[in-house]
Formats: structure tokens, sequence, C-alpha cells
């Protein structure tokens, strides 16, 4: 299976997980919102039901002071109490929902009906009659003594009945509640499990993804740092088959890629390198003729030879210490870099002193070398080539009646910076990146001898080794060369 996928229905299954969990807690929440409209309901039913029962209590007491006493304001109580009992009936009637509890609700209302129609009106209706005259007394205590009885039965089966109304209510409250809080901690324990188990499958996820790509990118990078130590034979297997097998196919081309084109550049360079040493040593070869051949002529027929003649002459063997120099310096430039130099500790102002025996000097010269130049472990030869083509530049190039040299160096931390500056004619800015191609000179061949390969070889070592090279200068302020050197 491929990463991506791996990865994609991972991230389908840990979203399943957080939505069951989800799901489970909107449902817990209707739960909660069902059973509070419940108990909103439940509490409303209850609360009639403790005002139903105190009407009825007033309407046996506003009935029985009439019938004591006749006062009016006692039958009012009594209808009031009447006429709220009917609208608490149809109210609770609207909030009851179970059918249980609808029925015996029913029986409450045929009960109170029964009572109102049966016994209570009839003894008010005979009563109102009595109070006019007194031969409606005797029918009065007629149905008193009728109703009397029936009416306490049946007001006693009413109470009983209400009370049943209310503790069912009751009982089935306190049962949602129990169910609420079950299914509360039945939604916690689930939320929890499943967010347990989502944690779980996460880290399984991310250990089976380390196993399957770190240890492959470790051997990965184990190979890169091989092929960039120089050893480019080299590959890995992979068994898998997702996106890093791939990408393992693709590294293991290319590091055969590199090996075969590696193998076609280190013989194209050996080929080159013999090929120039053949042909220096085959131009060197008619050089030195064309100089004999100038020589003999110098002495076989020196008194012959005009003044014109003899400049010719001069001229042919400058050019031909021109080509000898171009030969030698491309000899050197090819050969930087492929040498093994071995490492010792370099006294830098000793090493100048030998730069200084070895330049070619003018009278005009003078040369001022820093006392407290550094000590170093390094590769003295690559380090006397860069003085060397410095100063000797610097002395080649100076035009002033008394020219100045001056070298010297600061300490950068890690490594030095070493400073070649002179008085010369100085550098134009477009100038500054132009001096350092091989064979390019500012001046004119014929006008200067020069072979344009001693300031490359500078840039070409210090940027095998990854150090820099600056230029300041401006015409007529003369130059400074600064440069980097590591100190190991």
């Amino acid at each position: 299976m491929k990463i991506s996928s791996f990865i994609l229905l991972s991230f389908i299954f840990i979203l399943l997980l957080f939505s069951i969990t989800t799901y489970i807690n909107f449902r817990l929440s209707e739960d909660v919102k069902d059973n509070a409209e419940f108990l909103s309901r439940s509490t409303e039913i209850v609360r009639n039901s403790s005002r139903f029962q105190r009407n009825t209590m007033s309407m046996v007491g506003g009935l029985r002071g009439f019938l004591l006493t006749g006062e009016r304001y006692f039958i009012e109580a009594y209808d009031s109490a009447v006429a709220e009992n009917d609208r608490i009936l149809l109210e609770v009637n609207t909030l009851t929902q179970d059918p249980d509890q609808l029925r015996l609700l029913n029986e409450i209302k045929r009960l109170n009906d029964q009572w109102v129609d049966n016994y209570t009106e009839p003894l008010r209706q005979a009563k109102l009659l009595a109070s006019i005259n007194d031969s409606n007394i005797s029918y009065y205590n007629k149905i008193y003594r009728e109703k009397a009885a029936g009416e306490k039965e049946i007001q006693a089966e009413l109470q009983q009945k209400f009370r049943e109304f209310s503790n069912w209510e009751y009982t089935v409250r306190d049962q949602r509640r129990d169910i609420l809080a079950k299914s509360a901690i039945r939604s916690k324990q689930l939320t929890f499990a499943l967010t347990l188990i989502s944690l779980i499958a996460a880290i399984l996820i991310v250990l089976v993804l380390i196993s399957r790509i770190s240890k492959r990118i470790g051997k990965m990078v184990q190979m890169a740092d091989t092929i960039a130590s120089g050893n480019y034979d080299v590959s890995m297997y992979d068994p898998g088959r997702d996106e890093l097998t791939a990408l393992s196919a693709s590294l293991n081309h290319m590091a055969k890629e590199l090996s075969r084109n590696i193998s076609l550049l280190q013989e194209k360079n050996e080929e080159l390198d013999q090929f120039a040493h053949i042909v220096s040593h085959d131009l060197k070869g008619p050089l030195r003729g064309i100089d004999n051949v100038v020589t003999w002529i110098e002495e076989d027929h020196k008194e012959e030879l005009t003044p014109k003649v003899d400049e010719y002459l001069l001229l042919i063997k400058g050019r031909v210490i021109r080509a000898e120099n171009l030969i030698q310096g491309l000899l050197s430039y090819a050969r930087i870099g492929k040498e093994i130099v071995p490492k010792e500790q370099v006294n830098v102002n000793e090493l100048l002193a030998e730069v200084l025996d070895s330049v070619p000097m003018k009278e005009n010269i003078k040369v001022s070398v820093a006392d407290n130049l550094p000590e170093l472990y390094t590769e003295k030869i690559p380090l006397f080539q860069v003085f060397a083509n410095l100063v000797s530049n610097a002395v080649k190039y100076n035009d002033k009646e008394k020219g100045e040299i001056k070298v010297y160096s600061k300490d950068r931390g890690d490594h030095y910076e070493f400073f070649v500056e002179d008085n010369g004619p100085g550098i134009s800015e477009q100038y500054h990146k132009k001096i350092f191609v091989i064979f390019q000179t500012l001046k004119e061949r014929d006008s200067f001898e020069s072979t344009g390969v001693g300031l490359a070889i500078v840039k070409k070592i210090l940027d095998k080794r990854n150090e820099t090279i600056k230029v300041h200068s401006k015409p007529g302020d003369g130059i400074i060369f600064s440069f980097t050197w590591n100190k190991n």
C-alpha cells in the first residue's frame, strides 16, 4: 500500500471514531433536552394537580359554608373553584403524554363531573330554593340526607385518584432521571473509550509510519552520504511498493549514472592531462628550435646583421619566451587540485621571505611584510603560489618611481584574511572580475610581458579550498588584494 493511501485511510478511521464520539454526545444532548422538557411538563402537571386538590377542598369548604349559613360569598368561592378546576383538567390533559396517565386523568374528570353534577350542584340548588321559602326546606333536608353520604364517598375516591395521578408522575420523573443519569454515564464511558482508541490508533499509525519510513530514509541518507564522499558504486534494496520504493529506485539509478559519468569524466580528464603534456612537450620542441636558430644567426652573422634585423631577432626571442611561459602557466593551471599536497606547520613570515627571494624585484620597489603574520598547519605549496603570484603582479605592474608593497593579515575567528597592497596604477571596477580569467590581461602583450595566468591560478587555488579573494581598487589609487585562508 502506498504511504499516501495508508495515511488517508488512517485519517478516515480516526475521523470516523471522532464522528461517532460527536454523534454520541449529540444524542446525549438531545436526551438531556428531552428530559428537561419532560421535567418542565411534569412540574407543570404536579403544580396543576396541587391546585386541583386545593380547589376541591375550597369547593367542599365553600359548599358546606353555604349550606350551613346560606351566605352568598361561600357559593362564589365554590363557583370559582369549579371553573378553575375545569381549566386545570383541560391544561393537564394537553400536557400529559403517557396513555396510562391519560386514562387515569379521564377517570378523574369523570369522577369530578359526577361529583359536581350528582352531589354538589343538587345540594347547591336545593339550598338556594330553601332560602326562598320555608316550603322547600323539607325538600332540601331530604336531598341532603340522600346526597351527603355519597358525596363524601365520591370525594374520597376523587382525592385518591389524584394522589395516584401525582404519584405516577413522580415515579415516571424518577425513572426518567435515572435513565438520563445512566445514559450520561454510558456516554462518558463510550466517549472516553473512543477517544482512547483514537489516541492509541494515532500512536500505532505514527509508529507504523516511523517503522516504514525512518529506517528506509536512513538508508537513503547513508547512501547519499556515501555518494557525496565519492563512492558511486553503491545501491540499496527496498522491498516495498510505495513512494519510497520509487525514490530508492531513482537513487539507485542516479548512483549508476553518476558512477558511469564520473568514470567517463575521469577518462576525459586523464586524456586532457595527457594531451596537455604531449602538446606542451611537442610545442616546446619547435620553440627551442626557433630559439636555437635565432641564437645561431646572432652568433654566425653578428657583423652582417643590421640594427633592424637585430630588433626583429630580439622580438622573436621574446615571443618564444612568452610562448614557453604560456605553456608552463597552462600546465600549472591544469595541475591545480590534482596533486595531494601534505600539510605541515607553516610560518607565514618565513614563507613570505621565500616568496620574495623567488620573485624578480625592481630596485625602486619596497616590500613591507608585517612581523606578526600567523603560523598555520596547512598546505605550504598552494599558499606559496598565491602569495608569489600576487606579489609578482604587484611588482610587475607598479609604475611609480617609489613603489610600495605591503603584506599583512587580520584574524577573523575561524580564518585569517591576508592582504597584498600596492601603490600601483590600480584597476577600474569593471575589470575586477576579468583579471581572474585565464589569459586575460589589461595591457597589450607587445607593450607589457604577461601571460595572464597568475591571477587565474590564484583564483583556482582559493576556489578549490572554498576560500575567497576580493579586489579593492580604483584607477590611480593602487590596489589591495585580500584573500581568506582557513586556520584548519
